[in-house]
């Protein structure tokens, strides 16, 4: 139980991480190349989401081959 617990806060610290980079290359994109259309930009984030879910679901399930405690 407590490598599940362990597994979904590694998750939400790479999951935060994750949309940061996401948010930024949004803003300077939109800020120094050309403004992105509304339905882009919520496209880019359904797809940070789904793959969020899905990886979500892989450490709840156990086989979270990708989400490890880098310090073990």
């Amino acid at each position: 139980m407590t490598g599940i617990a362990i597994s979904v806060l590694w998750f939400l610290i790479g999951l935060i991480i994750l949309c940061g980079i996401v948010y930024l290359a949004i803003w300077v994109i939109e800020q120094f190349i050309m403004p992105i259309p509304q339905k882009v930009k919520q496209g880019v984030w359904v797809i940070v989401l789904l793959l969020a879910l899905i990886a979500l679901i892989t450490a709840l399930a156990g086989g979270g081959g990708g989400f490890r405690n880098p310090f073990h």
